[in-house]
């Protein structure tokens, strides 16, 4: 009777034994099953915007640009994206096109917004050259798996009505040619010079911020909720 007894109970602590570890097997299993579409679920996305000076809060307070703004507008929204504002003052479409690769590298963006061009037309530089670089950007972007919003600008009439009609129409032929999202002119509703703009007459001031943020965010938000 008492083997029998040791039998049942080195029967029964195998068991549990082995029960413990099937549990536990299941267990580890069931979380490694869970954690990743959990990460996956909760990772942010990002928005890589790459732009001049309009972008920079150039002569703004900080955190007042359009840029500012629309990130507060993505918390505003819940949209689960981080806006990294790589926007430099004085940059041209060459300069974005050289940082853009190790941006990519570094942010892993799924949208990226192009506001570049203007000091290119401002400079008198090569339409040509500026088209190019355009599209490379979005070439890299694409091989990248990111998305490119293009932000259309514009130059003064006193450029030439030639070469202000055709800067403009770049950004259109670019826009159908590779598929991207375009915004067609950055500062569409500020032509007011004496109220929108500060003394340089170049870049908008703090007022004219949110009309800007309009003109982008009506293109940008079904991009962003297509990505989730």
């Amino acid at each position: 009777m008492q083997d029998r007894l040791r039998g049942w109970f080195a029967w029964g602590m195998a068991s549990a034994s082995i029960i413990r570890r099937r549990g536990l097997l299941s267990c580890v299993l069931a979380c490694s099953l869970w954690v990743p579409t959990m990460s996956a679920h909760s990772a942010s996305k990002t928005v890589l915007l790459l732009g001049d000076s309009l972008s920079a809060e150039y002569g703004l307070p900080r955190g007042s640009g359009w840029a500012s703004l629309l990130a507060q507008q993505l918390r505003d929204d819940r949209l689960d994206a981080t806006l990294v504002n790589a926007s430099i003052s004085g940059e041209t479409t060459a300069g974005g096109k050289a940082r853009l690769p190790a941006l990519l590298a570094q942010h892993k963006p799924s949208i990226i917004v192009v506001e570049l061009g203007g000091n290119d037309g401002l400079r008198g530089l090569s339409l040509a050259a500026t088209q190019a670089n355009l599209h490379e950007m979005i070439v890299l972007a694409s091989q990248a798996g990111a998305r490119t919003l293009l932000i259309g600008m514009q130059v003064p009439p006193n450029y030439g009505p030639d070469y202000s009609k055709r800067f403009a129409a770049m950004y259109e032929t670019l826009g159908k040619a590779k598929g991207v999202k375009r915004v067609p002119f950055l500062l569409a509703g500020l032509e007011d010079p004496e109220r929108w703009f500060q003394p340089d007459r170049i870049h908008p001031n703090r007022e004219a911020q949110p009309v800007m943020l309009r003109n982008v965010w009506p293109v940008l938000q079904p991009m962003l909720k297509a990505d989730r």
